[in-house]
Formats: structure tokens, C-alpha cells, sequence
């Protein structure tokens, strides 16, 4: 429990330390997944964030992001996770995935530079950000199947 206040504690004010960079983070590997949707498997080319230091800048600085594109955080076990909006100049919606690879919530159109607290509604093993809008264009919903080498054997 200490542990996950802890976590959630520090991505709540994270990019304090990364805020003097201002660059975005385009090294990181990529990987690509699969949702299902009522249009059928999407597919996107994801960054992985499964490291504290990627994951913390996230996407921010980011000016624009192709639509099939997005970032997956792995936080390796399921804990309660919080986000915000600091330094991200792009709009996301924020896909917060169970352990078994299913979308428990989506936060849709999280306004950019937003301080705002963007809680998970239950733990959660990961989090896909996608552009603001793409997961209803496509029709990914709550329960939607994410396809992804962090969900196997579970």
C-alpha cells in the first residue's frame, strides 16, 4: 500500500525533474499492439515505458503524435495509478488497462497542460495514451482486448 501511494504520489507531480529538458522522448522501444474495437483490431505503433525515468516525461513536449501512435506504461504489477497533463501539449485519451490485458477506464480528451488528477478506477497493470479522440473514433471501449507482449500468459 505504502508503496503504491508512493508511486501514484510521485507521477501526480512527476516532470519536475525532466521540466528543465523540454524535448520530447523518441528513443524509447516500440512495439506494436493490437485492440479490438466493435470496427475490428486496431493496430498502433506504441513507445514502451516500462522504466520510472521513461515514464515520467510520458509524452510530454510532444507538438504532435501520428494517429496510429501512442505510448504504453507498463508498471509491471496492478496498483492504483494517477495522471496528469503537465508539459503534454497534445490532447490523449488515457486507456488504464487491467493485468489480463482488458480497458478498465478511458479518461477521453485529457486537456493539455492540465493539472488535473486523471485517476484510475481500480489498479491497473498499464496505461495506453493515444491521441484525444482516437479510442471513440475507433470504438474502443471499456472491456476492449489490448493485444501486447506485457499482457501474455496472464
Amino acid at each position: 500500500m505504502r508503496l503504491t501511494i508512493a508511486l501514484v504520489s510521485v507521477l501526480l507531480f512527476a516532470g519536475t525533474a525532466c521540466a528543465g529538458s523540454n524535448q520530447p522522448q523518441l528513443d524509447l522501444p516500440t512495439e506494436s499492439i493490437t485492440i479490438d474495437s466493435a470496427l475490428g483490431p486496431q493496430r498502433f505503433k506504441v513507445q514502451l515505458a516500462t522504466e520510472w525515468s521513461e515514464q515520467e516525461t510520458g509524452l510530454m513536449y510532444r507538438q504532435q503524435m501520428p494517429p496510429n501512435e501512442g505510448m504504453l506504461f507498463d508498471f509491471h504489477q496492478p496498483q492504483a495509478m494517477s495522471f496528469w497533463m503537465k508539459n503534454t501539449l497534445i490532447p490523449l485519451d488515457i486507456l488504464f488497462i487491467r493485468a489480463d490485458g482488458t480497458v478498465s477506464t478511458i479518461a477521453a480528451n485529457a486537456k493539455p497542460l492540465s493539472l488535473k488528477s486523471i485517476k484510475s478506477a481500480e489498479p491497473v497493470q498499464a496505461v495506453l495514451e493515444i491521441n484525444g479522440g482516437r479510442a471513440a473514433a475507433l470504438q474502443i471501449r471499456e472491456g476492449a482486448k489490448v493485444h501486447s507482449t506485457i499482457f501474455q500468459g496472464r
